[in-house]
């Protein structure tokens, strides 16, 4: 008998179906057959089921944060059984030890964290028997038996095991540390929250708060231009004025005014005419990161959104496996693009699209070429064709860019003519014009949706020497634009790039080599990371870092902590591991090296921190912000001498058991929240300086907290009446 483990239920149910089964409580039984003469189980993790153990399990004394235990770095590292999933994982441990059984099958998925997540299991339960590795890129029925029948030796994929096994005890290490130390120091500065920082969060995050600061210290500057409009017979075309250096933009208005006056009315002529043709190849077939990319720009998907609509069409078999960093695909792919193709020809939506210029782009080496094929190939739809009108719209969307860019591999290449002409006004001001002419859509009839936002003019068919007339002219006020703020899809191609922002659909020719932050399957759940830690919001599908952000990456400064070459190089190291060529205690012993070092610069940095232009108040916090501070002392409790702790929902007096000491102060008033900082020092003087935004009904107004002695409790206390009373 074997064992089969996938890396999900439904997966699991995938990779039984080709066969005869009964489903079993957390397992199902295949009945004997060709490939598995004896029967097989086959049943399935739920994600992670193992986790690294926390800091306490190493040593008590890491339990509380605390300055004077950093750094914690364990000797080895320990996995436990998440609590949650501690049945599923039982149920595996129970099938992996029958006597029956001889031989296990590793089926996770076919990349570094299904390595990881599946050799844990088996590691975890103390097993050592034989075990083969499942490795296929789809999940059609055809795909699953021909990888079944084609099992690889489990040393084949080992040195991924030690890839992943390294990223997730560095990010540990790095994320352990730099988040307490951070947090710790800040908390001495009065900030309570969580400041969580990571290997490749706190990276990124640098890149989306340098965006913000060169915003926020954009300065406008107005410029001008002069515009006129050509006549030339029954031809209209624009033209702005321009220097013979090439340079449109006038600084002096007055000075574009005249020129402006001087053309109004005057002859122009068609001084010169250059036209030069440009070829457009199809682009490369998806990876990850561009179908999440091209997805946010179209639908406003998010990264992981997309990610999430891709994973259901794979595990339903209708694409190809989708975390993938490949834009290639092997000479045996490329033989199955004909079926494919035929299939897609049938629907409604594919049929204009076809025939196709190309009846095979198996010689293309732009798309098929195994040596840039890495773990595995290009996202394309698998010979399991569904009709796509019949999908969710969801599904639908990403199915059909998936489809339309393997039609488009198939098509000529497009062609335009741009031309440039100089137009000379009374024999003297000389504008330019520029605009193209389409002399062959090729692919673009296909994929036009994504090419929509080309925005160049088409000129009228023009020739030197043809005479006219200025027919309007004049001059136009503009303002220097500060830079955009990235959109989610631009976020994951800066991820992908080390901070090296490229705006180019051809982005796989420089790519493919992973030097970016994160791996194709971690990024959007990076982006999603920094999202729940406040770290960043996004609006209109536009990426702004917030205060809380900024604040993070400002304290770290330009360490090693917030440097995306840094982590880019890490990446690379850890993929040299994932193909045996480099050393994982090496990188490893480089890593507990940083923590100390992480450490050590934040103490140092600390030092030298500037806070004030913060509003403390409004950082917003993270929803670990209040379990880290629950129980900590926040004053002296100003009836009875005890402790005033914070509680959670409020601040109250520790004597409440004691001596029935009822002192409470809601971290809550009139809709504005009371600090740990205005509590002391209403406490200690009994009113606490002006806090600004109470609000009652409609009207907003700023007040004080002020101790009634009477009541022993705090009340509002405008102005005008506190002052009276003090």
């Amino acid at each position: 008998m074997k064992v089969v483990i996938a890396e999900k239920p439904d997966q699991a149910m995938k990779l039984a179906s080709p066969f005869a089964h009964r489903k079993q409580q957390g397992f199902v039984e295949v009945h004997p057959n060709r490939m598995f003469p004896k029967g097989a189980f086959f049943t399935w993790a739920v994600g992670h089921i193992c986790e690294l153990v926390p800091p306490e399990a190493y040593n008590p004394a890491w339990k509380k944060w605390s300055l004077a235990t950093l750094p914690l770095v364990p000797q080895s590292f320990q996995h436990q059984v998440m609590k949650s999933k501690a049945k599923q994982f039982g149920i595996i441990k129970q099938l992996l030890k029958r006597s029956d059984v001889t031989e296990i099958i590793h089926a996770g998925d076919a990349g570094r964290e299904g390595e990881l997540i599946v050799r844990t299991i088996v590691e975890m339960c103390k097993v050592r028997k034989p075990m083969k590795r499942l490795w296929i890129s789809s999940l059609t029925e055809k795909a699953v038996t021909a990888g079944f029948a084609a099992l690889l030796e489990e040393t084949e994929t080992r040195n991924l095991y030690h890839e992943a096994y390294s990223r997730s005890c560095a990010d540990w290490l790095v994320g352990m540390n730099a988040s307490r130390v951070y947090t710790l120091l800040l908390q001495q500065r009065g900030i309570k929250d969580v400041f969580s920082a990571g290997r490749v969060q706190t990276p990124t995050l640098a890149l989306v708060v340098k965006r913000e600061k060169e915003i926020a210290a954009f300065k406008p500057e107005p410029f001008w231009e002069v515009k006129a409009t050509f006549a030339i017979g029954k031809k209209r075309y624009e033209g702005v004025w321009h220097k013979e250096d090439g340079e449109s933009r006038i600084l002096d208005p007055q000075l574009a005014e005249r020129i402006a006056a001087f053309c109004r009315d005057k002859p122009s002529e068609v001084s010169e005419v250059e036209t030069e043709r440009k070829e457009f190849l199809p682009p490369y077939l998806f990876n990850l990161s561009s179908l999440q990319a091209t997805a946010n720009k179209m639908f406003k998907y998010s990264p992981q959104k997309t990610l999430e609509i891709a994973q259901k069409l794979y595990v339903k078999g209708l694409l190809s496996y989708p975390r993938s960093d490949s834009s290639f695909v092997t000479q045996e792919e490329a033989k199955t693009f004909p079926d494919i193709l035929n299939k897609l020809s049938k629907q409604p939506e594919y049929q204009p699209h076809f025939p196709l210029a190309k009846a095979s782009i198996a010689s293309d080496k732009r798309y098929v070429n195994q040596k840039k094929v890495t773990d595995h190939y290009a996202i394309i739809p698998t010979e399991q064709v569904p009709t796509v009108s019949k999908l969710s719209d969801e599904e639908r969307k990403i199915y059909d860019l998936v489809a339309r860019r393997l039609i488009a591999a198939h098509q000529e290449s497009a062609l335009f003519d741009y031309t440039t002409v100089n137009t000379l006004v009374d024999g003297r001001a000389v504008f330019i014009s520029k605009g193209k002419v389409q002399i062959r859509a090729g692919w673009r009839e296909v994929l036009f949706d994504e090419e929509k936002d080309d925005k160049e003019a088409v000129l009228p068919p023009l020739a030197k020497g043809e005479t006219g007339k200025v027919h309007k002219v004049e001059a136009k006020e503009s303002k220097t634009q500060p830079p955009k703020r990235y959109t989610e899809g631009q976020l994951i191609t800066l991820m992908k790039t080390a901070g090296k922002h490229l705006d180019n659909q051809e982005l796989e020719k420089v790519l493919m080599k992973t030097e970016g932050l994160g791996t194709e399957a971690t990024r959007a759940g990076i982006i999603n990371m920094l999202k729940e830690r406040k770290y960043i919001e996004v609006r209109k599908n536009q990426v702004f870092a917030t205060q809380k952000g900024t604040l993070l990456i400002d304290v770290i400064g330009d360490k090693i902590l917030a440097s995306p070459e840094m982590t880019a190089r890490w990446e690379q190291r850890l993929q040299e591991i994932g193909q045996g060529d480099a050393s994982a205690q090496v990188f490893m012993e480089q890593v507990r090296k940083l923590s100390h070092k992480i450490v050590e610069d934040a103490v140092e940095q600390s030092r030298e921190w500037k806070l004030e232009a913060y509003d403390v108040e409004a950082l917003p916090t993270s929803k670990q912000a209040s379990k880290f501070s629950i129980g900590s002392k926040v004053a002296a409790c100003r009836a009875c001498g005890g402790d005033l702790v914070d509680k959670g929902e409020f601040y109250g007096c520790a004597n409440y058991k004691k001596s029935q000491c009822t002192v409470t102060i809601s971290k809550t008033i009139m809709g504005k929240k009371i600090t740990p900082a205005a509590a002391k020092k209403l406490m200690e003087t009994g009113k606490t300086n002006l806090i600004k935004g109470f609000v009652k009904g409609k009207e907003r107004f700023d007040a004080y907290l002020q101790w009634d002695e009477a009541d022993k409790k705090a009340k509002v206390s405008m102005p005008a009446l506190a002052e009276k009373n003090a």
